[in-house]
């Protein structure tokens, strides 16, 4: 449950950058493969790669963690 409201949350924070997953990718230094997984829900997204997410985003881990 908890993967998939993170996976929502990257993703929609992803769009709203107007980023592919591609882009996302490369611009934070993880493989296509793993970030897909993670948007899909199935891999649980370890902290390093999360920080690295949400720094590209130009949010914070919380901004991904919590629905406000």
């Amino acid at each position: 449950m908890e993967n998939l409201q993170l996976a929502k949350r990257i993703r929609a924070f992803r769009k709203l950058k107007g980023y592919t997953q591609q882009e996302l990718a490369e611009r934070s230094g993880i493989s296509l493969d793993i970030l897909g997984a993670i948007e899909r829900g199935n891999r649980r997204a370890e902290d390093q790669i999360l920080n690295k997410i949400a720094d590209v985003l130009g949010v914070t881990l919380t901004d991904l963690m919590v629905k406000k």
